[in-house]
């Protein structure tokens, strides 16, 4: 689904390279979190695949298609909700269809399919985070993308909303069938989410450390206490806090 051919890059300020020769793939429909300490690159991946940035050398390519041939091919959701407060909930999450020319009743309809049909009118000071980012997501849905890349969209929220967005992203994920590639610096939000978590563990990037999470879905909290998970966890936190050392 998505493919990265010995990509290149660095930022025109920067006299040295932040991803150097990095190939990776990421399946259909494969949930990837993306784990790695501030300042690594993580977003920057991000930006490449969004093309908001461009490889120095090397490729990116979605469905076996360069992403410079490409529009519409991923949706992106990021760290804050980004909803325009002038606009209504129902103006918010139509954005890419009026973007797009297409016609708008769709987002009603994905804000009845997910409980937000009563708020459809009212204004983004008007829902609570957790609702926003709710408004978020079926905005990044109506993009119409297979690949959907989200940068850290709960970090923001209290302990509880975010395991809250937790399950519910796990149920839109299994319903929608996307590929999501997930950013996030919570160790334990990744296991819980991910088939595979990529670590970014040296810089500049030249390969991604895969890690398989060896858990069925559908996923429940107590599927975190089993030993193999936890070894996972402490690992990847050892490997994490030497990173931050260094």
């Amino acid at each position: 689904m998505l493919n990265f051919s010995n990509v290149n890059f660095k930022y025109k300020n920067e006299s040295k390279l932040i991803i150097e020769n990095l190939s990776f793939n990421a399946n259909k429909g494969d949930f990837i979190s993306i784990v790695g300490p501030s300042g690594c690159g993580k977003s920057t991946i991000f930006r490449l695949i969004s093309k908001l940035e461009t490889p120095l050398s090397g490729y990116i390519f979605i469905k076996g298609n360069n992403i410079n041939t490409l529009n519409g091919y991923i949706g992106y959701m990021p760290q804050k909700d980004s909803l325009l407060p002038w606009k209504t909930i129902l103006q918010n999450a139509a954005l890419p269809l009026e973007i797009n020319k297409k016609d708008p009743k769709k987002a009603e309809e994905y804000l009845k399919l997910f409980g937000l049909d009563n708020y459809k009118n009212k204004y983004p000071r008007d829902l609570s985070g957790g609702m926003r980012q709710r408004v978020s997501f079926i905005r990044t849905l109506l993009t119409g993308s297979e690949v959907l890349i989200l940068d850290e969209p709960f970090s923001a929220l209290d302990a509880i909303t975010k395991i809250s967005m937790q399950e519910w992203l796990l149920t839109q994920w299994s319903n929608f069938n996307k590929t999501i590639l997930f950013i996030t610096h919570d160790v334990e939000e990744a296991l819980f989410l991910s088939n595979k978590i990529f670590v970014i563990s040296e810089k500049p990037i030249t390969k991604l450390k895969e890690i398989c999470v060896p858990l069925p879905y559908p996923r429940n909290r107590h599927m975190l206490s089993k030993p193999e998970i936890l070894k996972i966890k402490e690992d990847l936190i050892n490997e994490l806090k030497q990173r931050i050392e260094l």
